[in-house]
C-alpha cells in the first residue's frame, strides 16, 4: 500500500465518529464516545477567533498580540518548553526556567506539561503502530483533531512514562489548573487594551487577537506536526513510522515541522540537520546555552544522516532507536 493509500483508506468522517465509539479496527487506542468539554472549548475559541472580523474591535495594538504571544505560548511554552525540554530533555536549564517555560506552554489550553509529555512519549514508544494515540493510519482528520474528542489509550501507561515529571509538585499544579494562567492573560489583556484604546470593543480586540486567534491559529499548528509531518515531506532516515520532514510545518512551528529527523533522533536538541531545515528553536537552545542559561545540550548525530537523502522517500539506513522517553536505549 502506498502512503496517500495508507491515509486515505482509513479515513474516517466525524459523524461516523460519533455515530459509532467502537474501537477502531486493529488498535488497542480506541475510539471513545464525544468529550464534550474539549469539543465545547474547541468550538468557543473558534467563535471567539472569528470575532476578529468585527471592524470595532480592530486595531494594529490587538493584532500585535498575536505573534507576539504566539512566540511565547507556541515558540518558547510548547515547542522550546513541553516538546525539547521537558519531555524530551534535550537540553537542561534552571528550575525556574523550566517553570516558567511550562507556565508559558499552559498558555495554549491543550493540557498540563505532564498529561503532554505522556501523550508525546507513548506516540514515539508506539509511533503508527497499535498504540499510537494519533496515528494518520485513521486519516488525517484523526490525527489532526479527532483524536483528541474521541481517542482513549493507556492511562496507566501514560502515568508510567511520566513518573519523572510527576515527582515536580508545580507540574502537578499546573496539570489541575492549566486553564488559570489563559484567563489570567485575557484579564491583562482586555485591562490592556481599555487602556491602550479607551473603549471596551477596542479592549475585546485584545483579547481577541492575543487569545482566541493566536490561540486557534498554534492549536491547528501544532496538530499539523500530528496529521501533516507524519503524510508528506521527504525522509532523511529510514524510520518505522511515517514521518516526515514537512518545510511549511516547519515554518509554522518555530522548527517542528523536521519531523523524520526528530523520529531518528529523538533528544537530539536540534530538529533542523540540513543547511536549508529552518529551526528557531534550535536557535534559542543555542543562545540559551551561549548567555548560561542553558546546558547538557543533545547535539545531532549529523554523520548519519546519509548524503544521498532528503527531498525523496526511497530507504536508507536503519536509524537509531530511541526508548519512549526519548532516552537512547542501550
Amino acid at each position: 500500500m502506498t502512503d496517500s493509500e495508507r491515509t486515505r483508506s482509513a479515513d474516517v468522517r466525524f459523524a461516523d465518529l460519533v455515530a459509532n465509539p467502537e474501537p477502531l479496527t486493529g488498535l488497542l487506542v480506541t475510539r471513545g464516545p464525544v468529550a464534550w468539554r474539549p469539543v465545547v472549548t474547541i468550538s468557543a475559541m473558534h467563535l471567539g477567533a472569528l470575532a476578529a472580523l468585527i471592524p470595532s474591535t480592530f486595531s494594529w495594538g490587538a493584532a500585535a498580540m498575536f505573534p507576539l504571544f504566539w512566540w511565547i505560548a507556541s515558540g518558547l511554552g510548547m515547542y522550546l518548553g513541553y516538546h525539547r525540554l521537558i519531555t524530551h530533555r534535550s537540553f537542561k536549564t534552571s528550575k525556574f526556567i523550566e517553570r516558567s517555560l511550562a507556565t508559558f506552554g499552559v498558555l495554549n489550553m491543550t493540557s498540563g506539561p505532564v498529561s503532554w509529555a505522556g501523550i508525546h512519549r507513548l506516540h514515539h514508544a508506539e509511533s503508527d503502530g497499535d498504540h499510537d494515540p494519533h496515528s494518520p493510519r485513521h486519516g488525517l482528520a484523526w490525527s489532526h483533531i479527532l483524536w483528541g474528542i474521541h481517542g482513549r489509550s493507556d492511562g496507566r501507561r501514560r502515568r508510567a512514562i511520566t513518573r519523572d515529571l510527576a515527582k515536580d509538585p508545580y507540574f502537578l499544579w499546573l496539570e489541575r489548573w492549566y486553564l488559570l494562567p489563559q484567563s489570567v492573560l485575557a484579564v491583562l489583556l482586555f485591562g490592556a487594551g481599555y487602556w491602550a484604546t479607551g473603549t471596551a470593543m477596542g479592549a475585546l480586540g485584545y483579547v481577541i487577537w492575543g487569545v482566541c486567534v493566536r490561540t486557534v491559529f498554534g492549536w491547528h499548528t501544532v496538530w499539523s506536526v500530528k496529521s501533516a509531518a507524519h503524510a508528506w515531506g521527504y525522509r532523511n532516515f529510514h524510520t518505522d513510522d511515517e514521518s516526515r520532514n514537512n518545510w511549511w510545518v516547519a515554518l509554522l512551528t518555530f522548527g517542528e515541522g523536521w519531523h523524520n529527523n526528530h523520529h531518528a533522533q529523538q533528544r537530539s536538541a536540534a530538529h533542523g540537520m540540513r543547511w536549508w531545515e529552518f529551526d528557531p528553536t534550535w536557535w534559542t537552545i543555542l543562545l540559551l546555552e551561549r548567555v548560561g542559561l542553558a546546558h547538557s545540550v543533545v547535539r545531532p548525530k549529523l554523520d548519519r544522516l546519509d548524503p544521498h537523502r532528503g527531498r525523496r522517500r526511497s530507504s536508507g539506513a536503519q536509524a537509531e532507536h530511541e526508548g519512549p522517553e526519548g532516552i537512547d536505549s542501550p
